[in-house]
């Protein structure tokens, strides 16, 4: 008996709906623990790659210090007469230098793949096999 005094409902409606109401309710479980599992996988990476670009950042420093002390020791090493000519081939070599790494990260950005191309292959290919 409920608090009304009449017994409780036992109509197939109200005893269908429970097994519904709980395939949705674990449905919607699973859902959110698939989601913090991503949250959290993305968390993971987006430090990974910041550790990775701060290591990269210092390379570069480090490498552009070696590349001027290269060049100060192949200019003060140069006889007088040939130091303007020293100079003139060595930033020639640094500017096509430069302009391959520039055309060789504008090509790579131009790549039409985003950051969840594989897994959006994925999913495609399992609509299409359930559709049909």
């Amino acid at each position: 008996m409920n608090e009304t005094g009449s017994p409780p409902e036992t109509s197939p409606d109200a005893a269908s709906g429970r097994p519904l109401g709980r395939l949705i309710q674990l449905l919607l479980e699973l859902a959110q623990t698939r989601v913090e599992l991503l949250s959290t996988e993305l968390e993971a990476e987006k430090l990974r790659l910041f550790g990775a670009l701060a290591q990269m950042l210092f390379a570069l420093l480090l490498a552009g210090a070696a590349l001027f002390m290269f060049s100060l020791a192949v200019l003060l090493l140069s006889p007088d007469s040939w130091r303007w000519l020293s100079g003139l081939v060595l930033m020639l070599g640094y500017a096509g230098l430069a302009a391959w790494a520039w055309s060789g990260a504008r090509a790579q950005l131009s790549r039409p793949s985003g950051p969840f191309a594989a897994t959006a292959a994925e999913l495609a290919r399992d609509r299409a096999s359930l559709g049909g």
